[in-house]
């Protein structure tokens, strides 16, 4: 499809002059753009499809930058990016040294918050809808927000909060594709037909009824009426009680109702909602029939579609779990699998077929989910919540307060431990190492490879308490798990390979490069499994039988394993050289994850380079 509109548009400022049959020829130019691009590099296909017309009305409208507009996740921000000045980046998108994949106030002034985790945005717009009036700067704030999103407790307490601020400008777009990632689910969608069941509006309907029944034509008027009454009003209902002014829905995909909607509310004062209803994946119909294949799908030929891999891949850690689940869940009928939001992302669809009664989606709602748990836990049922390492930070306290001090028999399977590539710091999972083994009653797992992991997730499951298990994104080496449910003793690590002089103390799935670096510099490698409790007695075995110690994880340096082995050393009274290699005390962008481990020498080479570096004396 020709760009020769969109290749005019540099700034939201060029928007401005267009008429509307122009704007409609822009939308679809920058559709079809989105897919080419998408198509080329990977990343978010569905939602960005969904919100191309929104954007450009949103853009049309508000005087951007100077107006703020903060999309929730930001996973449906390619539209936004590529008008306002950022086309030519659209191939370097979610490449190391690239364009990010979400919101970055570093990467353009446009981007108003850097958001990728979601229920943010009303929070965020609201904090700059005050700060503005108190600065008398006279200015609009647009926070767009998935229905998805809506059901996070955080989204509410926002609104709870911008519904008594006085005097400021706010707008709430409450973008409804009935999608988050995983099919919506909760009370929320399911509210307006509840309402329309209460007894009140059932005696009026029966009323009307008998007194239109032998009026056909009136009976069908009213019928039709009331269809869209349902849409049109009650709604309202939810949202002004909250102090909102509620407008909508309305058809997000069609300009000539978009633009004049937002013209009017532009003029409004104090907090407004607009219901803007679209479909993910609008214009292309391999997408809006699968909304979810075409979610964060890697590169593919936009004519195919995507197809299934001719040569059969290696199976993911994610993958083991799922299976790991159904089969723990066969044996066990206590067991009950938890997740918030991420069916598929964390392997549960088949556990959810075979298993539907002991499956919970509760919707993007970590803490719910975490405190959910462990009211499960507390009537003799064992939770399994699968939750990605960066969204297990949004449940912090109530893992501390509702899980550890009670002592409850919760299981963690964090996926996307350490770096995960292309989505980049706001998805990484650097910190859980750090942020869980400060926690009393707290087992922490680290699996080196798949069949450690279905080990690991055993024996997590079968300790009688809270306990985590992390593993990365995607493969690992191979390693196929075995059959059977089988534990190892908690605690307890293993020697992989004896080597001299230096020691090289491995927590996760580094271990294949720990011991190529151990190859070449003929490293003692022990593969620790835990991080708490630790093996101390093997710690201290290795410290006296070494000149010196490395320890080696894809986590935070700070607070992480490798400071809990400095702990032990300190404890015990012995002093011995220990190297602690990690990540770095920084945000680390997105890329390749191949890419990103060299880029903090946590490869092979890096390895290698940094022991050399710290113990040239005992190598020599």
């Amino acid at each position: 499809m020709p760009t020769d509109l969109l290749d005019r548009i540099h700034s939201p400022a060029d928007l401005k002059p267009l008429d509307k049959r122009e704007l409609r020829k822009l939308a679809d130019q920058l559709r079809a753009f989105v897919l080419d691009s998408v198509s080329r590099t990977g990343g978010h296909l569905s939602s960005n499809l969904g919100t191309v017309e929104l954007t450009v009305a949103l853009h049309y409208v508000y005087d951007t930058p100077h107006d703020r507009i903060i999309w929730d996740v930001g996973h449906q921000s390619y539209p936004h990016k590529i008008l306002t000045g950022r086309k030519a980046g659209m191939s370097t998108l979610r490449q190391f040294g690239g364009m990010s994949g979400f919101p970055k106030r570093s990467e353009s002034e446009y981007d108003a918050f850097g958001t990728a985790h979601s229920s943010t945005s009303i929070s965020a717009a609201l904090g700059m809808a005050v700060a503005s009036r108190n600065a008398g700067v006279s200015r609009q704030h647009i926070a767009v927000i998935g229905d998805g999103s809506m059901s996070a407790g955080m989204a509410f307490e926002a609104m709870n909060n911008a519904g008594v601020t006085p005097d400021i400008n706010l707008l709430v777009i409450l973008n409804d594709n009935d999608m988050s990632i995983s099919p919506p689910v909760g009370a929320l969608n399911r509210y307006l037909a509840r309402l329309m069941s209460g007894q009140f509006y059932a005696a009026a309907k029966n009323v009307g009824r008998s007194v239109l029944q032998h009026m056909p034509p009136v009976l069908e008027l009213a019928r039709r009426f009331e269809e869209h009454a349902k849409g049109m009003v009650t709604p309202a209902t939810l949202f002004e009680e909250m102090g909102f002014n509620y407008v909508g829905p309305i058809d997000g995909h069609d300009l000539d109702s978009l633009i004049p909607t937002l013209q009017n509310m532009r003029a409004l004062k104090g907090p407004q909602f607009l219901h803007v209803v679209t479909k993910k994946g609008q214009g292309y119909k391999l997408a809006e029939a699968d909304p979810v294949l075409y979610h964060g799908p890697g590169k593919f030929d936009p004519s195919i579609g995507i197809q299934k891999p001719t040569a059969t891949p290696k199976t993911t850690f994610t993958q083991v779990f799922g299976t790991w689940l159904c089969d723990m869940g066969e044996q066990d009928q206590r067991l009950v699998g938890i997740t918030p939001a991420m069916r598929e992302g964390s392997g549960m669809v088949e556990f959810e077929r075979r298993f539907p009664k002991r499956y919970f989606d509760v919707g993007i709602a970590e803490q719910h989910a975490v405190t959910f748990a462990a009211g499960l836990a507390c009537e003799g049922k064992k939770p399994v919540v699968a939750i990605y390492s960066t969204f297990l930070q949004r449940g912090y306290d109530q893992l501390i307060h509702d899980v550890a001090l009670q002592n409850l028999d919760v299981t963690f399977a964090l996926d996307r431990a350490g770096l995960v590539g292309a989505d980049g710091a706001t998805h990484a999972g650097n910190y859980d190492i750090a942020f869980v083994r400060c926690i009393p009653n707290m087992v922490v797992a680290t699996p080196s490879d798949e069949n450690e992991l279905r080990l690991l997730l055993s024996t997590c499951y079968q300790y009688p308490g809270p306990a985590t298990v992390r593993y990365p994104r995607g493969a690992g080496v191979g390693a196929v798990p075995q059959a059977d449910l089988a534990t190892v003793e908690v605690g307890r690590g293993m020697v992989r390979r004896h080597g001299k002089n230096i020691a090289m103390l491995v927590f996760g799935t580094l271990l294949p490069g720990a011991l190529k670096a151990a190859e070449a510099l003929n490293l003692t490698v022990a593969d620790m499994r835990f991080v708490k409790p630790l093996d101390v007695a093997l710690v201290l075995e290795l410290a006296a039988t070494h000149t010196g110690l490395v320890t080696l994880e894809e986590g935070s340096v700070m607070g992480g394993a490798g400071s809990a082995v400095a702990e032990a050393l300190a404890a015990a009274g012995v002093v011995c050289p220990l190297l602690q290699l990690g990540l770095p005390d920084r945000f680390i962008d997105h890329g390749e994850q191949g890419a990103l481990l060299a880029s903090v020498g946590l490869d092979a080479a890096g390895i290698e380079h940094s022991v050399r570096a710290r113990f040239a004396a005992e190598l020599a």
